[in-house]
This record gives C-alpha cells, structure tokens and sequence, in this order.
C-alpha cells in the first residue's frame, strides 16, 4: 500500500554567508579556553607562534573543504559526511568513525566551557561561595560538595548545567534564534577581543619582557618538538573549528557562493585574532595571569575597575558563543550520520522548527553528564580530540579519493590540481599530529595525569560509534553486514550537456 511522505526532513535555506561567520565566531571563545595553559608550556612567544601555525592550516583546510561542501550541498554534518562519502567505496566504517568522532568533539565543547563560565562568574561575583567543601580542580579553587564516589559538584557546574538547558533552549526553538542570539553576543565579544588584542598598544601595557620562549629549554623530549606536535594537536580542536561553516552548506540561501564566503571569511579572521591576541594579552596581562586563567585581572588592568565588569559580562558572552555554536554543529552532525544511515535512524528527525531537535537534545543530555559525573573536564576533551583530528584526515584523504573516484561529478568550486598535494601534505600532518597528540597528549599544561582513562575514553567513544553503526544497519535497517558500498559516479539529479559535460539542477 502505497504511502504519502510529508517532507518534514528538510532544512531551511535561509542563512547568508555573514550567518555562517558569526557562527564560526565561536573560536575566540575556543582560543581563550585553552590559552592560559599553553602559556604556561609554551611561554607567551611559544604558544603565539604554535597558534599562529595552528590557525594558518585551517585556512587551507577550508578552501578544500569549500570544494567538498558545494559537491555535497544537502550533507549536513560538515566534514565528517564528506569523509564517509570518499570512503565507503572501500570501507563503511570510516564513516561512522569520522562522523562520531567529530560530533563528541564538538559536544563535549558546552560542558568545558559551561563549567569555564561558572568559574569566572563564581570568581568575580561570588567569591567564597558557601557550596559544600572546598577543592581544586586545576583551574580555580572552588567550594564544593562531594557526589558520585569522588567527583564534586560546586557553583560553576550548576551555573554549566543551567546555561546548557539555556543554550538548548536558543537553538531548539529554530536556526533564526539561534544565529539571533550568536549576533548578539558577537557584538559583545567585540569588546574583549578589542581590549586584549589592540588596547595593550593604546594604553603602553605591552611589555614584551613580559613573553619567554619555553620550547627551547633544555631537557625537553625531541628538543621541544614533542611538546610542539603535542599541543598544535590538541590545538586543532580550537583552530580548526571553522570548518563549522561547511555543516550549515545546507542552510545557506546560496549554497556554493555562501559556503565559500564563510568559510574563507571565517579562518581568515580567525588566522588574525590567533595571532595576535595571545600576542597582546600576554604581552600586557603577564604570563602569570594568563596561565592561571586570571582573565578578569587582564581586563581590569586594560579598562580599569569599573569597566571590568562590563567586559567580563562580554568575555562569557564570547563561551556562550561556543556553546551555542556547539549545539548547533553537533547537533547537526548527529542528524546527518542518522540521515546517511551511521547512527540510530531515531535521530533523523526535524521538530516544527525545522532544525534536529532531537539530536540537540542528545547533546544536551551527554553534556550535562559530563558536568556531573566527570571530574576532569580537560581529559575528555584530549580524548574527543582523538576522534576530530581523525575526522580531517579522512575528509583530506576524501577530497583526494573523490578526485580520482568521481572525475564527473559536479564541482561548482573546482580547486587547482596542485591542491590534491596539499591536500595529501595536510592528511600527513593529520596523521603525524594523531600518533604523537593522543600517544602523549598527558605531558601537556603542566601534567595531566597519568591520561590512561582519557585514552581509554577517546578509543571507546569511537568503538561505540561503530557499535551504533552496525546497530543501524543489522537491527534497524535489516541489512546484512557489508564493508563497501557502491557509489555512483554523478548524482542522480545530473543532466548531461550536449559538449558532454555534466549539469546538476540542484546547483
């Protein structure tokens, strides 16, 4: 009996390419997030020039990707669909690995920076908070009661959770309020980043004594290249965020042009603040400050007291911004793999809205747990970096494999020949990054620990990945199990033009 389908799964075209820079900006954020413990590894020029070197790659990991998005223009999920659409020819399991792998990464996002919001919302409004016992997790001394067989939970974890639901709330309501509400807070976070990066040459605070170099000390494995591939791999997960712009292609009014714009526009911009932020607020603030997270006293000594406040409030305007463009991507990517039959098909699903409610809310529960039951944020977020640097390498590897595989496929945006070799360089650097970032990622801000249980984590997020796959496909879908899947050579849609030529209308 034959049924009628109501075209429910469809997202809506109605971003532009400036949209899709101010989701992107949520970078900065990422940047303030781990900058204070490269400083302290690195010193103030170490970590400057490995940002710098970090953010200069994505740029060239964008323009390939601009090429991907605009063959693939109703993919959402960004570069880990492009992986699974270069590699299932000769494997099936690469996609889900990608795919799972760069949505943790970017899920895991709300639960570091939620509980980095409440720790300055608790240091300069509520110092002394009376929560339970006091301890200290590597960041902040803070009160806190004990839970869960030794993880505590104090004021920044219940402020993390509350903003969680908020951020959920903005984005579950449609893709307008969400970017809405990034507009908002991009505004605000114009004045952070105005005072960290140009104020400390207005005011005479940069002090270039107040930079060291620690990449050269002695005793330092491989003569510091160890703890520099180390910390450009761990790095990635911020500076190569702007690939975020290529999730939404979709969405965008203009898909080949709008995609292009945006992600170009956004690593460039992103290539600058990586620069010379660090630059500027180190330069002025101390290493000191900075490695300790003591952002609030940077801002005060820039604006003074009394504007202090106010540019705190544009500080974590600027997390919130990650935040908000985590769910937005993670929850796009889980529908995507969902859609392209890598994960539970449940999450295949748009609310009235039209943006994947469900999915969102996937992510919001996952995150919320992390709050609660982890108690060191830090190493799951090492661990997903495993899963997101992978994710690159096999939408590198993708582009280079679809060059060959699918010749006459529609290329709106068709790169130059040479970009298949920078494709290949950066795929290498990938890998290069992965065995030396995960092997000893523990050596980094100081010591994290021993990192066996964020090993132990990062390899297993990926294995379940791979379990929801076969689940998918075996359970759900009643498919026998097969590791290759044919893919055709132009998509169904194409047309040929009398010179030979292939012509795709959806373009």
């Amino acid at each position: 009996m034959a049924q009628a389908v109501v075209e429910e799964q469809r997202l809506l075209k109605t971003l532009r390419w400036y949209d899709g820079f101010v989701i992107a900006l949520a970078n900065p954020g990422f940047l303030l997030g781990s900058l204070g413990y490269s400083v302290l590894d690195l010193g103030g020029w170490g970590a400057m020039m490995l940002w710098a070197i970090t953010a200069a790659l994505a740029v060239f990991l964008n323009i390939i990707y601009s090429e991907l998005a605009a063959m693939f223009p109703d993919k959402p999920g960004g570069i880990a669909l492009f992986a699974h659409e270069g590699w299932r020819k000769y494997t099936t399991l690469v996609g889900p690995i990608a795919t799972f792998g760069y949505w943790i990464a970017w899920s895991v996002v709300l639960a570091i920076f939620g509980i980095l919001i409440g720790q300055f919302i608790q240091a300069e409004w509520f110092p002394g908070s009376p929560l339970g016992t006091p301890f200290d997790n590597g960041w902040f001394a803070m009160p806190a009661i004990p839970l869960f067989g030794g993880v505590h939970i104090g004021l920044p974890q219940v402020i993390a959770t509350v903003l969680i639901v908020v951020v959920w709330l903005f984005n579950v309501l449609g893709v307008r309020v969400s970017v809405g509400f990034g507009y908002l807070a991009g505004i605000l976070l114009m004045f952070p980043l105005f005072a960290f990066t140009v104020l400390p040459y207005l005011t005479g605070d940069f002090d270039s004594a107040n930079l060291t170099y620690k990449l050269n000390d002695g005793g330092l494995a491989w003569g510091g290249w160890q703890l520099a591939l180390v910390w450009v791999w761990l790095m990635t997960w911020s500076a190569w965020g702007v690939d975020v712009c290529a999730t939404f292609a979709p969405e965008y009014k203009d898909t080949v042009n709008d995609t292009k714009k945006a992600l170009r526009s956004a690593a460039v911009f992103s290539l600058l603040v990586y620069t010379f932020l660090p630059l500027g607020m180190v330069g002025a603030g101390g290493e000191e400050n900075v490695s300790g997270y003591l952002y609030p006293a940077v801002l005060d000594k820039l604006v003074g007291n009394g504007l202090g406040n106010f540019f705190v409030i544009c500080l974590i305007a600027s997390f919130l911004i990650s935040m908000n463009t985590a769910t937005a991507d993670g929850s796009r990517a889980l529908y995507g793999i969902a859609r392209d039959g890598m994960t539970v098909k449940q999450l295949y699903h748009l609310n009235r809205f039209h943006v994947p409610g469900r999915a969102m809310t996937v992510d919001m529960v996952v995150n919320i747990l992390f709050v609660w039951f982890f108690g060191n944020i830090l190493l799951i977020l090492a661990a997903s970096n495993l899963g997101y640097v992978l994710a690159h390498f096999f939408a590198l590897t993708s582009f280079m494999l679809l060059r060959k595989d699918r010749p006459d496929w529609p290329r709106p945006i068709r790169l130059g020949r040479g970009w298949i070799y920078i494709a290949g360089v950066l795929a290498a650097i990938c890998l290069v990054l992965t065995v030396v970032g995960f092997g000893w990622f523990q050596i980094a801000a100081g010591g994290f620990g021993t990192g066996a249980k964020a090993k132990v984590v990062g390899i297993a997020s990926l294995v379940v990945g791979l379990l929801l796959f076969l689940f998918r496909r075996i359970v759900q879908d009643k498919e026998a199990p097969h590791w290759r899947e044919d893919t055709p050579r132009v998509p169904a849609d194409v047309t040929r033009a009398p010179d030979g030529s292939t012509m795709a209308a959806r373009y």
